[in-house]
């Protein structure tokens, strides 16, 4: 289990795709099979158990869709 837990809010996001530019491990991308209903492509995570909890993506989401949380 991954120490760390990403939650997006989908129906906020752009698809700006920043988040993903900006993750250390490049474990974020735009998910062309998920849209949310404003048409626009939303951020997915490829491989959760290699999140370092480092909230790049969350500080640089010009619209605040993502929260990162430690897991217990």
């Amino acid at each position: 289990m991954s120490k760390f837990t990403l939650k997006f809010d989908d129906e906020r996001c752009k698809g700006c795709g920043l988040c993903a530019n900006f993750c250390p491990r490049k474990i974020l991308y735009l998910d062309e099979s998920r849209i949310n209903k404003n048409g626009y492509q939303l951020i997915s995570i490829s491989d959760p158990e290699k999140c370092i909890g480092c909230a790049h993506c969350a500080i640089i989401c010009p619209d605040s869709v993502i929260e990162v949380y430690k897991n217990e």
